[in-house]
C-alpha cells in the first residue's frame, strides 16, 4: 500500500469513529433525557447540562484551540520566532478565565431562567426583541466566516498531505462534521470534542518529537536554527512585533475570550461545581500545553525546513509532516489539527443553528395556536436538524475557492464577535445598571466600528481595530446604561439574588 493509501486510510478510520461515537452518545443522552422528562431543545442544544470535568475541559479547549493554531500559528511562528510563542501563551489563562469569571454564575442563572444560548440569556436578561435579533444575525454572520477559516484549513491540509483535490479534503470531514453535529446535536460535539482533545495533545508530542529528532537532537536544532534564522529569539521580530500589537493580540486571544458565544455557552453544560473547578485545572493545563509545544514547533522549523519547500505559511506544518513522518504517524498527526477543525466548526454550528430555530423562530415567528399542536415538537426537531446541515452546506459552498492566511480570517472573526457579545455578557451578569438600550449601542458601535478600522487599514496608537472597538462598545454600553430605561426589578432580582 502507498505512503497516501496509508495516511488516507487512517484518517478515514478516524473521522468515521469519531462519527459513530458521536451519534452514539447523542441517542444515550436522548434516550436518558427522554426518560428524565426532558424534551429535544435541551439535548439538542445543550446536552441535558450533563458535561463532567474533564469533558467541559476538553471541550472548551477543542472549541477554542482551532486550525489557526494547529496551521496558521506555527506558520507564522516559522516566520516571526519565539515572539510569536510569547503571544500564544496569552492564550494559557483561557479556561481559568471564562470558567471562573462566567461559569458558575453563568450556570445558575441558565438554569433559574431555562436558557440554552446565549442568546436566551441575553433575551432573559434584557427583554428585547431587538437585542435578540442583533445578537443571532452577528452570530450566525461572524460563525461563518469563522467556520469558513475552519474548513479551509482543514481541506488545505488534507491537499498538502495527500496530494489529492482540495474538494476532496473538503468534502470528507466537511460532509462527517456536518452529519454528526446535524444529527447528534450538543451531546455528540462534546462528546467527540473530548476525543479530539485527546489527539490534540498527542499530535502535539509527535510534531515536536520529530522536529527535535530530525535536528539531531536539541542542541544541534539550536546551532541550525541560529544559522538560518538568526533573529528566531528577537522578541520584537525586528521590530515588527510592537507593544501595540502585542496589546491587540492579548485583547482579542486574553480578555476578549469572554465575550465569544462558543465558549461561554460551555458555562450552561456542566453537571455539578466539581465539574466546574476540575474543568478549571485540565483546561489551563490542555491549553497550556498546546499553545507552547506548537508554536515552539513553528519557531524550531527552520532548523529542519527551507521556506523554498512551501508556497505559504499556512504549509509549514504539513510540509514538516510530509518530509519527516511515515505514513501512520502521519496520520495520526494529521487527525490533531482535523480534530481542531471539527471541534470548532461543530460548536459553531451548533450554536448557529440555535440562533435561527431556538432563538428567533421558537421565540419570535412561531405563532402561539401552532405551539399548541401534538406535532409541533417534530417540526422544531426537523427545523432544528435543517437548518444545521444548511448552515453546514453553505460554508461548505463558500469555501471551495479559499482565501490564505487562515489565521488572520479566524482572528477577524473572533475580534467582531466578542465587540457584539463581551459587554451584554460579562456587564449583564455583575452590573445592574445594565439594560437593552446598553446592550443595543455596545454590539452596534463595536461591531461596525471594528469592521469599518479593519476594512480601511485603520489603527489607534498602533494597536490593531479591536482594541479601540472594544473600547468605544465598552464606552457605549456604559452610556447606555445611565441614559437607557431602569431595569425592572423582578429581572434585578433574577439575575442578582442567589
Amino acid at each position: 500500500m502507498s505512503y497516501t493509501a496509508i495516511l488516507i486510510t487512517v484518517l478515514i478510520v478516524y473521522l468515521l469513529f469519531n462519527l459513530i461515537v458521536g451519534l452514539w452518545a447523542s441517542n444515550r443522552q436522548a434516550k436518558a433525557d427522554e426518560a428524565a422528562g426532558k424534551g429535544f431543545i435541551n439535548n439538542y442544544f445543550i446536552g441535558g447540562r450533563s458535561m463532567g470535568g474533564l469533558v467541559l475541559a476538553m471541550t472548551l479547549v477543542a472549541t477554542f484551540t482551532s486550525a489557526s493554531s494547529f496551521i496558521g500559528g506555527p506558520g507564522v511562528a516559522y516566520e516571526k520566532g519565539l515572539v510569536w510563542v510569547y503571544l500564544s501563551m496569552i492564550q494559557v489563562p483561557t479556561a481559568f478565565i471564562i470558567l471562573g469569571i462566567l461559569g458558575k454564575k453563568f450556570a445558575l442563572i441558565a438554569r433559574k431562567t431555562g436558557a440554552v444560548t446565549v442568546t436566551d440569556y441575553l433575551r432573559s436578561r434584557y427583554k428585547s426583541k431587538t437585542v435578540v435579533w442583533i445578537s443571532s444575525i452577528c452570530l450566525v454572520l461572524f460563525f461563518i466566516a469563522q467556520m469558513m477559516s475552519q474548513f479551509i484549513g482543514g481541506a488545505v491540509l488534507f491537499e498538502s498531505i495527500t496530494g489529492l483535490s482540495y474538494i476532496y479534503g473538503l468534502l470528507l470531514f466537511g460532509t462527517v462534521v456536518i452529519v454528526y453535529t446535524t444529527i447528534g446535536g450538543f451531546k455528540a460535539v462534546v462528546t467527540t470534542d473530548t476525543i479530539q482533545g485527546v489527539i490534540m495533545v498527542i499530535g502535539g508530542f509527535i510534531i515536536l518529537f520529530t522536529i527535535v529528532s530530525s535536528a539531531g537532537g536539541f542542541d544541534s536544532l539550536i546551532d541550525k536554527l541560529n544559522a538560518e534564522n538568526p533573529a528566531w529569539a528577537d522578541v520584537t521580530s525586528g521590530g515588527t512585533t510592537t507593544k501595540a500589537y502585542v496589546m491587540s493580540f492579548w485583547v482579542t486571544v486574553g480578555i476578549g475570550v469572554l465575550g465569544l458565544p462558543q465558549t461561554a455557552v460551555r458555562g450552561m453544560g456542566f453537571k455539578d461545581t466539581k465539574a466546574l473547578h476540575n474543568a478549571m485545572i485540565y483546561g489551563t493545563i490542555v491549553v497550556g500545553f498546546l499553545m507552547l509545544v506548537m508554536h515552539i514547533s513553528g519557531v524550531f522549523a527552520p532548523a529542519v525546513l527551507d521556506e523554498s519547500e512551501f508556497s505559504n505559511t499556512d504549509y509549514v506544518v504539513p510540509a514538516l509532516v510530509l518530509k519527516y513522518m511515515n505514513p501512520v504517524v502521519a496520520g495520526l498527526f494529521i487527525a490533531a489539527p482535523l480534530a481542531a477543525v471539527m471541534s470548532t466548526v461543530s460548536s459553531l454550528l451548533i450554536l448557529a443553528s440555535a440562533a435561527i430555530v431556538k432563538d428567533l423562530y421558537l421565540n419570535y415567528i412561531a405563532k402561539p395556536e401552532q405551539r399548541k399542536e401534538p406535532k409541533f415538537n417534530n417540526k422544531i426537531k426537523n427545523l432544528s436538524v435543517g437548518t444545521t446541515f444548511l448552515i453546514g452546506a453553505i460554508v461548505f459552498v463558500f469555501t471551495i475557492y479559499p482565501p490564505d492566511l487562515i489565521v488572520w480570517i479566524n482572528l477577524f472573526a473572533m475580534g467582531g464577535l466578542e465587540c457584539a457579545f463581551f459587554c451584554p455578557i460579562l456587564f449583564g451578569l455583575y452590573w445592574k445598571r445594565a439594560n437593552s438600550t446598553a446592550c443595543i449601542l455596545s454590539a452596534v458601535l463595536g461591531v461596525v466600528s471594528f469592521i469599518l478600522m479593519t476594512t480601511f487599514e485603520m489603527t489607534f496608537f498602533g494597536a490593531a481595530p479591536i482594541v479601540p472597538s472594544i473600547l468605544i462598545s465598552i464606552a457605549a454600553f456604559i452610556f447606555g446604561g445611565y441614559v437607557g430605561k431602569p431595569v425592572d426589578r423582578a429581572t434585578l432580582d433574577l439575575f442578582f439574588l442567589t
